[in-house]
């Protein structure tokens, strides 16, 4: 029997040897290499062509979206899950609009994860139900301009009106116009609910 050929990706060494291990064990399955970082999983990928790639999204170097990119540069059909701790939304449609046939989370069960394994190897999409519905909440919301991103990064970052105003180059009146846009489209009240809704959607960083 042929076994799948799975390659790793993780910057973390104890995720990497954990998942080595469970995968390892299994009669249908073979680890064919083991990535720190988004350039290595890369230059694994083009060595091994395994069937199936277990990509982080946040890693050093490359991040996953970016190998994910590069890879299916080389490989339209190549099939990637994505397995990280993140699963904000605008993460999610990242991945899956980058090419991801699978999306887990780390605290995924083991037989979730060996089965979405080989649904993907057999040419199936494996997504969790609950981030199904959080993908779905995230496209049926209407999408930030790159200038509301802009002035909600600044204003995670405490500053006032007028202080995002000088930054951006614009009056504090287009500022509270950009806010009251940003409070619409996230459907809150105040900065720090936007900042919370912000930061739980993948859209800013804290």
């Amino acid at each position: 029997m042929t076994k799948i050929q799975v390659l790793i990706a993780d910057d973390h060494v104890m995720v990497r040897e954990g998942l080595a291990a469970i995968i390892g064990r299994q009669p249908d399955m073979q680890v064919v290499g083991e990535a720190a970082n988004g350039l290595e999983a890369v230059a694994l990928w083009l060595q091994h062509r395994p069937n199936v790639t277990l990509l982080d999204l946040r890693m050093p170097l490359l991040n996953g979206v970016g190998a994910m990119d590069a890879i299916r540069h080389h490989d339209a059909l190549a099939r990637i899950v994505v397995l990280t701790t993140f699963d904000t939304d605008n993460e999610i449609a990242q991945a899956i609009k980058s090419g991801a046939k699978g999306y887990l989370l780390k605290d995924a069960q083991r037989e979730e994860l060996l089965e979405c394994i080989r649904k993907v190897h057999g040419g199936e999409t494996c997504i969790a139900p609950a981030l199904v519905a959080k993908l779905a909440a995230g496209i049926s919301s209407e999408t930030l301009t790159g200038r509301e991103l802009d002035v909600l990064a600044l204003l995670a970052r405490g500053k006032s009106n007028r202080e995002i105003g000088v930054a951006l180059f614009i009056s504090e009146t287009t500022v509270k116009s950009h806010l009251r846009n940003i409070f619409a489209k996230l459907n809150v009240l105040s900065r720090t609910e936007a900042i919370t809704v912000a930061s739980r959607r993948g859209l800013i960083q804290l």
